[in-house]
């Protein structure tokens, strides 16, 4: 009677090529010499995240879409701002509870002169989103927050010149933005 084979290294190499798919070196990473798709990875702390997102907000032409929990980070806080003084469009839709916070970030863009709003249709809107001139989208699983950045093991993904990508992204900040409030700060 013949013995089956094992299938761990066919597993294996499954489980491989899933995490080089989607983990892959935080180094520039084209899926073939014909495609325009670039995604970086980065790790926090230490693994360039805050920088990544500072220096995609530092480039930034016309418009900068912001769907955050929180953002907390200074650096992060200062280039958005830096952005809106250049010109660059923004705006920023964060959580109902980010109204209530002690150091509000909804007050601080809108203090700013950042068009802002506030999702509460939902017990939580935890997106962290930017989409930057409809071209770059940054993704993460860390907050936008100076301790998801500086001391969690976070990923964030830059995602460059995907087209259907950028879409479903503007799709969805569109959604959450039609039924949630303008920001007019505090009384």
């Amino acid at each position: 009677m013949e013995r089956p084979r094992s299938r761990l290294p066919l597993a294996l190499a499954f489980l491989q090529a899933l995490v080089i798919a989607y983990f892959p070196p935080a180094t520039p990473v084209s899926a073939g010499p014909l495609a325009a798709d670039v995604i970086q990875v980065f790790l926090s702390p230490n693994g360039g995240a805050a920088e990544a997102v500072v220096r995609e907000l530092g480039n930034a032409k016309k418009e900068i879409l912001v769907q955050a929990y929180p953002f907390t980070s200074a650096p992060i806080a200062k280039a958005l701002v830096d952005a809106h003084k250049r010109g660059v469009k923004i705006t920023v839709l964060l959580d109902a509870s980010q109204r209530e916070d002690r150091d509000c970030p909804a007050d601080f863009s809108h203090n700013a002169g950042i068009p802002t709003y506030i999702d509460d249709r939902h017990a939580i809107a935890d997106k962290g989103i930017m989409i930057i001139d409809r071209t770059t989208i940054l993704t993460r699983s860390p907050d936008f927050t100076k301790g998801a950045l500086e001391r969690d093991a976070e990923i964030l993904l830059v995602i460059k010149a995907n087209a259907d990508l950028v879409k479903e992204y503007l799709a969805c900040f569109k959604d959450h933005l039609e039924h949630s409030e303008r920001y007019v700060g505090r009384d």
